[in-house]
This record gives structure tokens, C-alpha cells and sequence, in this order.
């Protein structure tokens, strides 16, 4: 994959240049001390959740999934892979404004990792921040996924980039299945008539939509403000402009949790994953209940490798949750398979 290191090399450069849109521009950000708790008072549930750089656990991790869930093929639905250069750039801006990440893997150290440990299945994303790049980045995801029969990988586009539809439909005839999306880094609204170019084709083709709408976690270092684009409303807008499309909303919704449960109650098209929510990491209220009242609609996720804590932390805690046989399949499996492991033809 050499050829695409030096292309990411050409057309990426710094992951930050100031002012431009849909990308994170350097700005001073406080970082809390390394020995505060992640739930401090001054990351009190109204404030934005990156208002201030949050700490690492020095959390214990397993070498395996719970013993509860090695008997299961467990998909992680939420996994970053990107080019060495854009790893390292994502890296950097965490280090800046988000938290210490705690697992610096490239991409195949990424999938190897978690296949060690008992992660049968994953799903890879990623994310264009600035136009020009989307068809390279879908290309690497393209080759990443051929030579790992255990991934199902995502492309990706940047919204109003010239070509768009074309970008997407390319991606996906290279056997990409679904499209990933990020309100706050590509600065959109999810109801944003930009991405129609974008839902047309992934409703028609009947593959997913990963996008993260949910408002939080908002820093002061995005171009944006996504409190002012995202909400459950707009994404309720979506889904009843394309009742047939399959969207996917990470981090249940946050932080608008009640607001997305009541969206799945009235569209049978719509997922949500448990990405950080239930780590008991963020200063949000526990979403543990969420995910035992609607376990057919939520896909266990992890952020994974850009977490500040043990990479099993939140399957142990799903696996404590106490969701019976079935629920456990459904978040830990077949919701996720169903969406992005289609059975051969």
C-alpha cells in the first residue's frame, strides 16, 4: 500500500489548516490535569463534552472478550482505519483537544489487535475532512478489505465535493458497504440537501449510512458549532425524505438520547451504536437502559484504536448489563451483520 502512503502524502497534508471548511483549526484549548477524573464538575451534562482535553484511564484490559461473549462471532461495528499519515494527524488533534489515545495501531495492527482478542468481525470507517481525497481514501479502504475477509469497510465522501454521487457510487462498485459520515468534522447538518448525493445512492443500493449526527461531543477546536447543525429533528428530516434508507447513528444520538430512542420507535430503518456511551467514560448519564430496552437497534461499537481506555471496557460492561441470550446476540452480533456482512449470493 506504499503507492497510497505517498498519495495521502500529496493530496492530505496537515489535518488542521485554519479556516477551512470542515476541517479542525488550531485553537487553544485548556487541557484538564492528567489526574482529574473524567466526570469532573467542570464537565457538568449541559456542557459540551470536549469543552476542556479529558485524561486517560489507567483501566486494567483483558487479552479476550468476556467469557460470556467468546462463544459469540462478534462484529465491532465501529472501527477507525485510515492511512498511517491521516492516523497520525487524527492523533495529533486528539492529543490537542480530545484525550490520550491509547492504542497508536495502523490499520492492519488495528484488525490484527482486535482479532486476537476474540472480535470476529469489524466494521471500518472513516472520514473525508477536505474534498480531493474521499476517492483515494475509498480505494485504501477498498484494498484494506480484500485482503481481510473479517472486515467490512466503509467509503466516504466529502459533501458538495464536485462529483459526489459519482464519488459514492465508485466506492461502493469497489464492494465498500455503506458510506460514512461526521457532522462536526465535514461541518454539515444531516438533513444538509448536499448529502442527497449521498442517501440517493446508498437507498437505491439498499447498503447503510454511518453517520455521526448526534451534537456531542462538541469542542471549541472544530470549524463548527455542531450544536447548531445536528438534532434528533433533523435527523427524523432524513428518514422521512428516505424512508427506505438504512442510518446508522453512533454514540446512541448524544447526547439527545431520549429524542433518538423515540426516532426508533418510529422508523424500523434506523440504528444506533453503543460507541463510548456506556464506558462510563464521558460525564453523560449511564445509557446501560437504553440499550437493554432496544436491543434489536443497537450495534455494540468502540472507537477503536483512538480510545483513552481498555479496549474491552464497554463489552465488559454490556456483558454485566443484563441483557438475556438473545439481546446479547442481537447488539453484539446480528444487528451489525445484518447491516454490513450480506450473506453470499
Amino acid at each position: 500500500m506504499a503507492d497510497y502512503y505517498l498519495e495521502f502524502a500529496l493530496v492530505t497534508g496537515a489535518l488542521t489548516p485554519r479556516g477551512q471548511r470542515g476541517t479542525t483549526p488550531d485553537m487553544p484549548v485548556t487541557a484538564s490535569p492528567a489526574d482529574d477524573p473524567p466526570c469532573a464538575p467542570c464537565l457538568a451534562t449541559t456542557a459540551p463534552i470536549l469543552a476542556h482535553k479529558l485524561p486517560a484511564l489507567d483501566d486494567e484490559e483483558g487479552d479476550a472478550l468476556p467469557s460470556g461473549l467468546a462463544a459469540l462471532d462478534v462484529v465491532d461495528a465501529h472501527v477507525h482505519l485510515f492511512a498511517p499519515g491521516l492516523f497520525e494527524a487524527i492523533w495529533r488533534w486528539f492529543d490537542t483537544y480530545g484525550w490520550p489515545i491509547r492504542y497508536r495501531l495502523y490499520a492492519d495492527e488495528v484488525l490484527a489487535f482486535l482479532r486476537a482478542r476474540g472480535v470476529a468481525r469489524m466494521v471500518g470507517l472513516h472520514y473525508a475532512h477536505k474534498p480531493g481525497i474521499a476517492r483515494t481514501m475509498n480505494r485504501f479502504m477498498a484494498d484494506l478489505m480484500a485482503g481481510h475477509p473479517a472486515l467490512s469497510a466503509t467509503a466516504t465522501v466529502f459533501p458538495g465535493e464536485e462529483g459526489a454521487r459519482a464519488i459514492i457510487e465508485e466506492g461502493l462498485d469497489l464492494g465498500l458497504r455503506g458510506v460514512k459520515l461526521h457532522c462536526h468534522v465535514q461541518c454539515m447538518s444531516p438533513d444538509d440537501d448536499r448529502l442527497d448525493a449521498v442517501y440517493g445512492p446508498c437507498q437505491e443500493r439498499g447498503v447503510p449510512v454511518i453517520i455521526h449526527a448526534g451534537r456531542e461531543p462538541k469542542s471549541p477546536a472544530y470549524a463548527c458549532d455542531p450544536h447548531a447543525l445536528c438534532s434528533a429533528d433533523r435527523t427524523g428530516n432524513v428518514l422521512r425524505r428516505y424512508p427506505q434508507l438504512k442510518l446508522v447513528v453512533p454514540h446512541l444520538g448524544a447526547d439527545e438520547f431520549a429524542p433518538y430512542v423515540r426516532l426508533l420507535g418510529e422508523h424500523e430503518n434506523l440504528w444506533l451504536d453503543t460507541t463510548m456511551m456506556v464506558a462510563g467514560y464521558f460525564p453523560t448519564p449511564d445509557q446501560l437502559d437504553t440499550v437493554r430496552a432496544n436491543p434489536g437497534r443497537i450495534l455494540y461499537g468502540t472507537d477503536f484504536p483512538n480510545l483513552p481506555y481498555a479496549w474491552d471496557r464497554e463489552a465488559r460492561r454490556l456483558a454485566d448489563a443484563g441483557l438475556d441470550d438473545e439481546g446479547l446476540r442481537q447488539v453484539f452480533v446480528e444487528n451489525a451483520a445484518g447491516l454490513f456482512f450480506p450473506p453470499p449470493a
